[in-house]
């Protein structure tokens, strides 16, 4: 995994997959999202909408998924994906079970990201 963006509150890191995949992590390891102070839950969510607004935008997919799970990782967290019918899981979780081989053909993930970077920056 790569970093996309961070600051002394989070870091966005990508998602190696065949969908947009960002990661939104807070910098103080969390476990729950109830003890990550005020203003960086707002942050995070502002984040989760910038990030979701964009890949509507830009990718037109069919649907966005957000996830915050971390019971391997117990380290708050949120996935933000963009999913597609054609997608290898759709309409499953991209961690369950393959439905199907896929060969997306999707807008420059390289484009996406620094347009992310300057809608938060």
């Amino acid at each position: 995994m790569s970093t996309l963006y961070e600051n002394e509150n989070i870091k966005i890191e990508i998602e190696e997959s065949e969908i947009p995949w960002l990661k939104i992590f807070t910098q103080t390891p969390y476990k729950e999202m109830s003890e990550v102070p005020a203003e960086i839950k707002f942050e995070i969510y502002d984040l989760l909408d910038s990030i979701e607004k964009e890949m509507l935008a830009y990718y037109k997919p069919k649907k966005i998924n957000i996830a915050s799970f971390g019971n391997y990782m117990p380290h708050v967290h949120w996935h933000i994906m963009a999913r597609f019918e054609e997608d290898s899981f759709f309409p499953d979780p991209m961690w369950g079970t393959k439905q199907r081989e896929s060969d997306l053909k999707l807008a420059d993930f390289e484009v996406f990201c620094e347009k992310v970077v300057n809608t938060i920056s």
